[in-house]
């Protein structure tokens, strides 16, 4: 049996579960603009532990979404798991974020899942997928414009979710998009994780890093 803590806190939404053997036992969340990830954090998992009876004794891993996304929401996640791994002895695992808010579009008759994450102005980070969850391209952080996917629209109907689908909007106007505002959620990561957890794909603490794919620039500083 496989009990893990899933970490979200790559955009906004500061979540938590607990998963056993890929399902879900709790889930404890907040999306709020204002990023309240460094005060909920260990309070949510506090309050998931307590909700599904179990104390960290219980916990066979400890998974952490990986990013792309917010820089500051990334750390604050990726620190708190390799906190927990290095005290308590667990093995960390990393699950890409585009990954996790895929699912979230699974089984709802599209051909192709495209994740899209806010990267400000027009840029989104995108990855693509299939309906069955086969990943077609790499993650790309791309500017969008009406040319934005039109090989995928030309083979049949492509979702677009996340927080960049609205900004998408406006811009791809193939009949063939559909567009579906959404957070990654700790909610999808049990799933995954528990994957990789049977197969052991696991990170090495000491060395883990958040994917940010762009670099991050200080305000104020010029690139």
């Amino acid at each position: 049996m496989a009990m893990i803590l899933n970490l979200e806190t790559a955009t906004t939404n500061c979540s938590v579960s607990i998963a056993k053997d890929g399902e879900l036992v709790v889930l404890k969340e907040d999306n709020s603009p204002n990023y309240s990830h460094s005060e909920q954090l260990h309070i949510f998992i506090e309050q998931a532990l307590k909700e599904a009876s179990l104390t960290f004794k219980d916990i066979s891993a400890i998974a952490v979404s990986k990013g792309p996304g917010s820089y500051t929401g990334l750390r604050i996640g990726v620190s708190a798991a390799k906190g927990l791994c290095f005290s308590l002895d667990l093995p960390l695992i990393a699950v890409p974020t585009l990954e996790s808010l895929a699912v979230q579009g699974y089984g709802q008759g599209y051909d192709f899942v495209i994740p899209v994450l806010d990267a400000r102005r027009m840029e989104v980070y995108a990855t693509i997928f299939s309906s069955d969850g086969k990943c077609l391209r790499e993650t790309r952080a791309e500017i969008i414009t009406p040319d934005s996917f039109k090989e995928y629209t030309a083979k049949g109907k492509v979702l677009l979710i996340g927080d960049g689908a609205e900004k998408c909007k406006g811009t791809l106007e193939h009949p063939n998009f559909s567009f579906i505002a959404a957070v990654p959620t700790a909610r999808e990561l049990g799933t995954i994780s528990h994957k990789k957890y049977k197969a052991g794909t696991f990170e090495n603490v000491a060395y883990f890093e958040p994917y940010y794919l762009k670099d991050f620039i200080m305000p104020g500083k010029k690139s």
